[in-house]
């Protein structure tokens, strides 16, 4: 087994175990892809070298012992920026008064993570909040410098795209897994809320004021990745109370005959002529395959479902208690009406972006139409839905745009069963050009 970098982390991890590689090897791969290509890219914002090459190491030597960490034994991978990291630097996506800021211990995401036998290598670039007052430069596209990598969290989805990691877990409030993702090429899932533990993700929010919206979800090259990710760093950790003990329970492959899929030509109005394309001609070969496609919304009032995320956000930077309680009524209301629609469909189907990526020195405002579409499709952020971007295609200008499938509350399972069944039709993830 040779040239790592497109190698999915479940696929390292069976070799290893199987000791046709040395995690050192791989490791030293891994490296050698970071030196060269991140340089330009800037997605990896501390490296861990000395330390990924000491674990490496006693992975190697466990495993002729014939101890086996877990599922991810002796695997290098990144986690974003939000996520806290014992005894490496974590600044919150380049924060200026966190620029040496060393965690004494690590979120529950990065914990599980080592449990499993995962090798933390780096920190990459994200939650990209801060602008020219961030501590790091732009990430940037590594299929398009002069156009948007997306975000926030822009470091985990370049680094997945361009090979440097098999998988990272980023985190999601208002579309930063679904939008990068997107323009990167690569999968990002948006798990149930409340599925996986917060602790210690965040960490400069200390009162834990965004209990709702904020997800901690995977970035990888395959669906098996996502399963895998996810199925590590879900359910109670003891420290986060908003975890229900929902047990994982793998879903065996879905078929597409019979699948009933939700989806709106027309949602939303503003969508780029590429990417509606690419989704009608999806859902024209999910038809093909037997599945039934029917034109249906969940909510008829789905276009607000991103204002009611903006609402949501904006009365917790400053609003009263009882402004927060009619927010949180309106949103009982569209899951409630999202729960009603699951009982008929298995997944919606909708543009993960509405439009193309954007140059990179010319970001939409807010009240452009073209944010206002992008409003629409916040669906899983608003509903606590799972979701997750599947790569759909590249636009006229060589940059991928994805579409989103969206599944009942706690049904993460089956989804990434139907994600990996719709993959093939578009594609999946290509490297792209260069690397």
């Amino acid at each position: 087994m040779t040239g790592f970098g497109w190698a999915g982390a479940d696929k390292i991890a069976s070799a290893i175990r199987r000791r046709e590689v040395s995690a050192a090897e791989v490791l030293e791969d891994q490296l050698d892809r970071i030196q060269r290509h991140d340089t330009r890219l800037g997605s990896v914002v501390t490296l861990d070298a000395d330390g990924a090459r000491r674990l490496a190491a006693e992975a190697d030597q466990a495993l002729a012992r014939g101890q086996v960490w877990g599922p991810l034994h002796g695997v290098g991978v990144t986690v974003e920026d939000v996520h806290a990291t014992a005894g490496m630097r974590s600044t919150f996506g380049g924060y200026r008064p966190f620029a040496e800021h060393v965690p004494a211990a690590d979120a529950t995401v990065v914990a599980r993570l080592k449990a499993a036998g995962a090798i933390i290598v780096g920190k990459t670039n994200g939650p990209c909040l801060w602008g020219p007052d961030s501590i790091f430069p732009p990430t940037l596209n590594p299929w398009n410098a002069d156009r948007t990598a997306g975000g926030s969290s822009t470091g985990p989805a370049v680094a997945v795209a361009a090979g440097l990691t098999p998988l990272d877990i980023a985190g999601d409030t208002s579309g930063s897994i679904q939008c990068p993702a997107a323009f990167c090429g690569v999968f990002g899932m948006r798990p149930t809320e409340h599925r996986v533990p917060l602790t210690g993700t965040l960490f400069i929010d200390l009162i834990r004021q965004l209990r709702v919206l904020v997800t901690a979800g995977p970035m990888a090259r395959s669906v098996a990745d996502l399963r895998l990710a996810l199925e590590v760093i879900s359910g109670p950790d003891g420290h986060d109370p908003e975890v229900p003990p929902v047990p994982w329970r793998p879903a065996g492959p879905a078929g597409l005959n019979g699948l009933r899929v939700a989806y709106s030509p027309g949602y939303p109005p503003l969508v780029a002529a590429e990417i509606r394309a690419g989704a009608d001609r999806l859902a024209a070969e999910l038809a093909e395959q037997g599945s039934v496609v029917e034109d249906a919304l969940p909510d008829p009032a789905l276009a607000g479902s991103g204002q009611l995320v903006e609402d949501l956000l904006a009365v917790l930077d400053g609003g009263s208690v009882q402004e927060y309680l009619a927010i949180l009524d309106r949103r009982d209301k569209l899951i409630a009406n999202w729960d009603r629609f699951f009982a008929s469909h298995d997944v919606f189907m909708a543009p993960a972006m509405p439009m193309r990526a954007w140059r990179a020195d010319d970001e939409p405002t807010d009240d452009s139409p073209e944010n206002q579409a992008f409003l629409a499709l916040e669906l899983s952020q608003a509903s606590g839905c799972p979701m997750v971007v599947i790569p759909a295609g590249t636009d006229g200008n060589g940059v991928p745009f994805g579409l989103q499938v969206i599944g009942p509350r706690w049904g993460d399972e089956p989804l990434l069963a139907i994600a990996e069944a719709i993959a093939p039709l578009t594609g999946g993830f290509r490297p792209p050009p260069g690397l």
